[in-house]
């Protein structure tokens, strides 16, 4: 059952200073980022339109969410390690990983409330759509989890299928996104076309880095790492591994999550009224 949820951390690989200070450091560049992202966000709703709002108040949750977790994820990090003879090893702690299915499982969905709630669709369409995506996005992550926990080399395969399973909900929440954001842009304010097709190719481009993410964290190698299991080559393999998928993982989250939020802002901005922008530029 521990296997299930957490990287034991007497199986955790060694690793570098600069390995362990790489992660650290990204851990703490996202707690900062998406604390900063939340108090934007929070403090701009009053920057646009009402029927905007709720975006903007879904966006600072998503963040909100994602600071806390992040912060405690760094905080297991610590624990899991330990500076000896040059470099650092694991502590036997275990390093708390599920705090990030956790994260996803509650942001995920709400990443797609945001978005259709900042396009203004029509209420019956509006609510099909995110009834469709919340449910997609809830099982791509259950169907994700039970291979992310896998640390046994011999399961290697069973890793691999239900990565497949995921990725069939994920396909299709990318494609759902992409044809409802091209049906929408007719409908958009000219200021906002420009910003919701960079939002498509940042849902397309940042998405893409987690099941990139979690083939580089389940090579056989990387497994055996996870495992305790691996030789010395293979535990430099599975170090660089374990140290790609956490960076790799972070830095999708900030872009996935912070940076989205930034452009809902910009186009729940750009769709206001220019009479209420004025006022609150002239203020």
């Amino acid at each position: 059952m521990i296997d299930g949820l957490f990287l034991l951390g007497s199986a955790m690989p060694d690793l570098s200073v600069f390995q362990y200070n790489a992660v650290d450091n990204i851990f703490s560049m996202t707690v900062a980022t998406m604390g900063a992202a939340a108090l934007f966000l929070y403090m701009s709703r009053a920057h646009v339109d009402p029927e905007y709002r709720p975006a903007l108040l879904v966006s600072g949750i998503v963040v909100s969410i994602a600071c806390y977790h992040y912060f405690m994820i760094r905080h297991s990090w610590h624990g899991a390690y330990t500076l000896a003879d040059g470099g650092y090893k694991g502590t036997g702690a275990a390093f708390n990983d599920f705090y990030r299915y956790a994260d996803w499982i509650l942001t995920v969905p709400l990443l797609m409330v945001e978005l259709v709630a900042v396009l203004r669709l029509p209420t019956e369409k509006a609510t099909s759509l995110l009834t469709r995506l919340v449910i997609a996005a809830a099982a791509m992550i259950a169907l994700g989890y039970p291979g992310e926990v896998i640390a046994d080399p011999a399961k290697w395969n069973e890793r691999v299928m239900w990565g497949a399973l995921s990725s069939v909900p994920f396909f299709y929440i990318l494609y759902v996104l992409w044809t409802e954001l091209t049906k929408s842009l007719d409908s958009q304010p000219p200021a906002a076309r420009r910003l919701l097709e960079i939002a498509r190719l940042v849902i397309l481009v940042t998405w893409a880095v987690y099941p990139i993410a979690y083939a580089l964290g389940g090579t056989p190698e990387a497994l055996a790492a996870k495992a305790g299991t691996a030789n010395a080559a293979n535990g430099i393999v599975g170090a660089n591994g374990v140290v790609g998928l956490q960076i790799g993982y972070a830095i999708a989250d900030m872009t996935a999550k912070a940076g989205f939020g930034v452009l809902i802002y910009l186009i729940a901005k750009a769709k206001s009224s220019k009479t209420h922008s004025g006022a609150y530029a002239a203020a």
